[in-house]
């Protein structure tokens, strides 16, 4: 096993830590720029309608069937017309203020050192990661909680494939110039992360210690519950 040249990272719950997920609380912060809310509907009733339409979509579930991404622009677009609302905000004022309401994020502890252990020792950086956000969102997000200079930041809603796709990760080594043997990938979730690493041929790194997630087949994976291990193991390959 040789250094990588570049390390690709998942978003949530691998570089940020996102609280529970309060879908009332960022639709109420919405409604305060409604110019228009025909029916008078309530954050709790346009919640429960938007759980019916992402349970239709087949968005969320466990199983997660979903091939493509939604992109939010196109979801908000018509939900809030569907349900007779005007806003005085953009799409992308909507999006980032709905998502930070509805989920307060912070850092992983120990990633920033991590990554300033990368940039040092001239290891590459992007992001890929399952989104439904827009790219734009996704890099005001990461920038404002982490200071990195990331080569990149795919976010599946800009690009149709979703992880564990191998479509996805073959557009980051395209963008790279890298053949996946050059690459690792780190994320928090068995199915995502590390079986789309292996789908891809990447060398796949289950980060657990937001998350605690367990990845039975271990063969192949790099397991860590801290970041400082996955320095320390870089430390003792060579070049």
């Amino acid at each position: 096993m040789n250094k990588p040249k570049m390390i690709l990272f998942d978003y949530g719950q691998t570089l940020v830590a996102e609280k529970q997920f309060n879908g009332v609380r960022g639709t109420q912060a919405v409604l305060k720029h409604a110019v228009k809310n025909r029916y008078n509907l309530s954050a709790e009733e346009l919640q429960a309608r938007a759980t019916d339409i992402n349970r239709e979509l087949g968005r969320f579930s466990s199983l997660d069937t979903m091939i493509a991404e939604v992109h939010n622009h196109f979801y908000q677009n018509y939900f809030y017309k569907a349900n007779g609302i005007e806003l005085s905000l953009s799409n992308s004022e909507i999006e980032t203020l709905f998502w930070d309401q509805a989920a307060e994020g912070k850092p992983t502890e120990g990633i920033q050192e991590f990554l300033n252990y990368l940039q040092k020792h001239h290891i590459r950086t992007g992001v890929i990661s399952n989104i439904a956000y827009s790219q734009e969102a996704l890099e005001k997000r990461i920038s404002r909680l982490i200071h990195h200079p990331f080569e990149f930041i795919l976010a599946t809603s800009e690009y149709v494939f979703r992880k564990p796709n191998p479509r996805i990760f073959d557009l980051a080594l395209e963008i790279a110039e890298l053949s996946p043997k050059e690459v690792w990938y780190c994320g928090d979730h068995p199915y995502y992360d590390v079986i789309g690493a292996k789908n891809a041929s990447l060398q796949p790194v289950l980060y657990q210690g937001a998350t605690k997630n367990n990845y039975e087949n271990e063969e192949g994976t790099i397991i860590i519950q801290r970041w400082q291990e996955l320095q320390e193991l870089l430390e003792s390959l060579n070049e």
